[in-house]
């Protein structure tokens, strides 16, 4: 008997100030990596997909972004802060 299936991670990669493009407020956004790998006898053992979403802390609401916009926030984390620490979204 072979046990196989699919198992989610979730991994927080950044906290960042941004425009929100629901609530339209510039409030803390979560950006967050979820990953679905492949589980063979209940061991991950590799990834079949990779999505990445932010989520603002002030109202909620979720957004998915593809990967390049992610790591660019990324990129914008990692940066000093300056007068272009804000993103904007646009709603959708």
């Amino acid at each position: 008997m072979i046990i196989f299936g699919t198992r989610g991670y979730v991994y927080q990669l950044a906290i960042l100030t941004l425009v929100c493009g629901g609530c339209g407020n510039p409030a803390a956004h979560t950006l967050r990596k979820y990953v679905t790998k492949f589980t063979l006898f209940f061991v991950p053992l590799f990834p079949v997909s990779t999505k990445f979403r932010t989520q603002c802390t002030f109202c909620g609401t979720e957004q998915k972004l593809p990967r390049e916009q992610a790591d660019g926030l990324l990129a914008q984390a990692a940066a000093p802060r300056g007068d272009a620490a804000r993103q904007h979204f646009p709603q959708g």
